[in-house]
């Protein structure tokens, strides 16, 4: 009974660990993004294009991953962060030219922080188990990602901005999922769990930047 106990409350504390490794680190990637995405917003430089972000993002999460356990893993979250901070100055750049584009850019921000506080806190105070939903996601983000090549290809507005209001969906779920894994005891290395909470984070407010960018057209 003892034993139990004990093994409890090292299973409490290091869960309680990986929560606090992970929102310290989480906030250093979210401050150390802006300040990338603001430079390069500032610079006006040029968007690197699908292919060079895909290789980009590919291949540093390559790194992380395989350094999750090491130093190295850090410089691997801070180069991926920052490499995505500087595709998104070139996006927020393009909203920013259109009418009411400081107020959609602002209204997006809002929105992303107020779905991944929310979320997170339910899964926090709740504790529901949402492990559940590891597959389901993992399906519904691929073939959104899929869709989401074709609508760039074959430059489908449509498809584009239902795949925009799919990843709204599906990054909400991650926030929930990843967060329950920490809580869990199922995701133990706080690296990795930043990475999926930026992720979730990055394309939750890049996808609330399009649809409220088109809403704002129509008007």
């Amino acid at each position: 009974m003892h034993r139990q106990s004990y093994s409890g409350q090292l299973s409490a504390i290091e869960t309680n660990k990986v929560l606090r490794n992970t929102y310290t680190l989480l906030a250093m990637t979210l401050a150390f993004s802006a300040f990338a995405a603001a430079i390069s917003s500032s610079l006006n430089l040029p968007h690197p294009g699908l292919i060079i972000t895909l290789v980009g993002y590919f291949g540093l999460l390559f790194f992380t991953t395989k350094f999750r356990n090491s130093a190295l893993g850090l410089l691997g979250v801070f180069g991926l962060t920052g490499f995505m901070g500087y595709t998104l100055g070139p996006i927020i750049n393009r909203y920013l030219a259109m009418p009411n584009g400081g107020e959609i850019v602002m209204l997006a921000m809002a929105g992303t922080a107020t779905i991944f506080f929310a979320l997170s806190a339910y899964a926090l105070v709740k504790k529901t188990n949402f492990s559940f939903m590891g597959s389901f996601l993992t399906v519904g983000i691929l073939v959104a990602f899929l869709a989401g090549l074709g609508a760039v290809f074959f430059e489908i507005a449509a498809l584009s901005l239902a795949v925009s209001a799919m990843f709204v969906l599906l990054m909400s779920g991650m926030i929930l999922w990843q967060t329950s894994e920490i809580v869990h005891g199922g995701e133990t290395n706080y690296i990795m769990a930043t990475v999926s909470l930026f992720v979730s984070i990055f394309n939750l407010f890049t996808s609330l930047l399009q649809l409220l960018g088109f809403m704002n057209s129509d008007e």
